[in-house]
């Protein structure tokens, strides 16, 4: 069975749920375990520790679930933005070279 992944458009006080500032996506693994990661910046998905700080209490961002094309077209905006709108997009969503499972 594959990896169970939930996305959610990452949103603060510069930002909207129309723009959000980056997408979040959480996969829960087949062994019980679950793995969080932002897209970031620097066009790829790192750890982040935000959703664990929003569950606990920190409203600083706010998380809202949204669907892997939702999350696609936020990760196509960053990538743009980053790059100058070249049309990089070696960084999709369903792209993880470093994921180990």
């Amino acid at each position: 069975m594959p990896d169970k992944v939930t996305y959610y458009a990452l949103v603060n006080d510069l930002s909207s749920r129309e723009r959000p500032a980056s997408v979040f996506r959480r996969t829960y693994t087949e062994a019980g375990g679950k793995r969080d990661e932002l897209f970031s910046r620097d066009l790829v998905w790192e750890f982040s520790p935000l959703l664990i700080s929003a569950e606990r209490g920190d409203l600083q961002n706010e998380f809202i679930e949204i669907t892997e094309d939702e999350a696609n077209q936020i990760v196509a905006r960053i990538q743009a933005t980053v790059t100058g709108g070249n049309g990089r997009t070696d960084a999709a969503v369903g792209d993880d070279p470093g994921h180990d499972g």
